[in-house]
């Protein structure tokens, strides 16, 4: 029997790939396991982990005090990762009649492309809301489908938490876009706001990064109340949901300290606080309001600064402080040879959006509708702020304040903001990418659909005729979208027909290897990403893994590395058995890395972190100084007595190698 098994590659094309089951054979399973690479199978793990429990009892207890994660350490997996999903969905599997009928594996994929479908529809709805047109929403998809490289990773990277929690924050922002609608009935706006706190909560549950997201969005909050461009009223009701929404979450992680000590709590506390502080801020001159908002930002900027590090030293956090490190190297702020956020700043994930992003948005009219709809919202925007500055009589008036506005309506004000923020967030960062150019497809379909903005524009070139304005919402929205049809449904449907299979004997023989040739409470160290696949395919105890956001777990992961860095073999062993190490896995395409730069391979951060000069030619900084040992990882193949005193080969491959650790000297 053979299942099929959708993947996309990183040129951007869907294959369907065949996973044998062979009788359900370990065999069958490690190489439908491996496919899912680095912290994807980690997490997937803890699925597997709750299906093979005994019962939900003993399973809900092997997540909370788990020994087999880090080795030597007993630590809360609810607490320190965000794995609700994986318990839900295999409390899910356990309860539905269907295990005869469909594995683990693939119930675990179709509810996650499920959800894609649901982040879909939820931008069509936001498209629609804005728009007023069902139009709008149909082309938000289509352009969200066939701009596939640039929206979504779910093909390649299925269990990532942003596949999670996307589709979530989707469902948010399509109800705040309706919450911000003038003239709402109670039972409405009631309504719209449970469905807001829900998205928010989920959002915040399935993903650790939720918080600087939100941040972010708290920000589009903040720009746009103090410009009287929303009502304050509900400004406030989406602050409270944001603070609520994040808190429970911190409850059913066991008090996470990252939550308590995250910037959009203090940064949401202290806005309130400042508009207390500050009763007249939306009254006086232009000038004097101006005058007034710089302060405003001031205190709050203070007041964030001031709470968020107090709570940090009252809960001596610093599982974050990796982030804020990569943050002020990225942005100019002093030269860094810190580990981490090195490793950060020479991943491509993390550098800046690469420019032929743009020229694959364009191919499909994308990004041109994109830019005109930006040009004339801004413009609007503009407008509309300085209108409401200058004019300080109907500051206090909700129904003046929609005459106000009424150049740019609040939720179309909301998206705009939105889209600028998310989109220096991508520039920046090409990771963040995936939130920005997904909400792209919203703003420009709405923009082109939107008579508000044909308006507008046709006042503008003085060819102003509502006749026109009917014309030119729906006849460019369909041209475009038969100019997609046209060009790109063929290849879509070429893609999908098309059968590959995954392949990586390498990792296989290692991870088969694994399960026959050592105990079951064997300890291994190796890289983060491939000790995450080890946990899922054998069960082994890990010395590390790839869920970076604690700080004694990056010490560790440093300190693990080593076997790549320029060390004896005495001082490796010494670090790895203070660990419980019985087994060290390393990696050929890690010790002779070439995919990234010299300054950029993984021995050189560690070279550079340690104080030693770096291999090969190019310069060194001048307090750098030359290694008293040769690199481990090389040396260790040549079996010499320093090394086989403590290392003992066991099993190799073209890519692996992995050596027994002697238990004393």
């Amino acid at each position: 029997m053979k299942y099929l098994f959708v993947l996309h590659s990183s040129e951007g094309n869907f294959y369907w790939c065949t996973f044998s089951l062979a009788q359900s054979t370990r065999q069958s399973e490690v190489e439908r396991e491996i496919s899912f690479r680095t912290e994807c199978g980690l997490y997937y793990s803890y699925y597997k982990q709750m299906l093979q429990a005994p019962t939900l009892m003993q399973g809900f207890h092997g997540l909370m005090y788990d020994n087999k994660t880090e080795s030597m350490r007993t630590i809360n997996l609810l607490q320190r990762m965000n794995i609700y999903q994986e318990v839900f969905l295999s409390i899910l599997y356990r309860a539905l009649p269907i295990q005869k009928y469909l594995e683990p594996v693939y119930f675990y994929i179709y509810t996650l492309f499920g959800l894609q479908a649901i982040y879909v529809t939820a931008l069509y709805i936001t498209s629609w809301l804005l728009s007023g047109t069902w139009l709008s929403g149909l082309l938000a998809a289509f352009w969200y489908v066939t701009n596939r490289i640039d929206t979504t990773r779910v093909e390649f990277t299925i269990p990532l938490r942003e596949n999670w929690a996307l589709p979530f924050f989707a469902i948010q922002i399509a109800a705040i876009t309706y919450f911000l609608r003038p003239n709402l009935q109670p039972l409405s706006e009631r309504l719209t706001l449970l469905a807001i706190f829900i998205s928010t909560f989920l959002f915040s549950l399935t993903w650790q990064f939720n918080q600087f997201m939100m941040l972010m969005q708290a920000l589009v909050l903040f720009i746009l109340d103090s410009l009287d461009m929303l009502p304050a009223v509900k400004v406030t009701w989406l602050y409270g949901i944001q603070i609520t929404g994040l808190l429970l979450v911190c409850v059913l992680q066991f008090l996470n300290s990252m939550i308590l000590g995250s910037l959009l709590i203090s940064f949401n506390l202290s806005v309130l606080i400042a508009r207390k502080l500050q009763k007249n801020l939306k009254t006086g001159s232009f000038l004097n309001r101006l005058g007034k908002l710089l302060l405003h930002l001031f205190v709050v900027l203070c007041l964030t600064l001031f709470l968020n590090n107090i709570v940090k030293k009252i809960l001596n956090l610093k599982s974050d402080e990796h982030i804020f490190k990569f943050l002020k190297a990225k942005f100019g702020f002093g030269a860094t040879r810190d580990f981490d956020a090195n490793l950060y700043l020479c991943e491509e994930a993390f550098g800046l959006l690469p420019f032929n992003t743009f020229e694959r948005l364009s191919d499909t009219l994308l990004f041109y509708a994109y830019i005109f709809v930006l040009c004339i919202t801004v413009i609007a925007a503009l407008a509309v702020a300085f209108h409401n500055l200058s004019d300080s009589t109907n500051q206090q008036s909700m129904s003046k304040m929609g005459t106000c506005t009424i150049g740019l309506r609040p939720e179309a004000a909301y998206n705009l903001i939105h889209t600028i923020l998310f989109g220096f967030l991508a520039l920046s960062t090409m990771r963040m990418k995936y939130l920005w150019t997904s909400h792209m497809c919203v703003f420009a379909s709405f923009g082109l659909c939107s008579p508000e903005i044909w308006e507008l524009l046709l006042k503008l070139i003085h060819l102003y005729n509502p006749n026109r304005i009917c014309i030119m919402r729906y006849s460019v929205p369909i041209l475009i979208l038969l100019y997609l049809c046209y060009k790109f449904w063929p290849g879509m449907m070429d893609e999908l027909s098309e059968l590959r299979e995954f392949y990586d004997p390498d990792t296989v023989e290692l991870m088969n290897w694994i399960n026959s040739n050592t105990p079951r409470k064997a300890v291994f160290a190796g890289s983060m990403q491939l000790l995450a696949g080890v946990k899922l395919c054998t069960g082994r105890t890990l010395t590390n893994h790839p869920h970076y956001e604690d700080n004694s777990l990056r010490e560790r992961t440093r300190a693990v590395y080593q076997i790549y860095a320029k060390r004896s073999a005495e001082e490796v062993h010494a670090l790895l058995r203070s660990f419980g190490t019985d087994y060290v896995i390393l990696e050929d395409s890690i010790c002779y890395e070439r995919r990234h730069r010299r300054g950029c391979r993984l021995r050189d951060l560690l070279d550079v972190a340690n104080g030693h000069m770096m291999d090969g030619p190019g310069e060194n900084d001048p307090d750098l100084k030359l290694a008293g040992h040769p690199r481990f990882c090389e040396e260790i193949k040549r079996n010499l007595p320093p090394y086989t005193a403590y290392f003992t080969r066991v099993f190799q491959n073209k890519t692996f190698h992995v050596y027994r650790l002697s238990r004393s000297k």
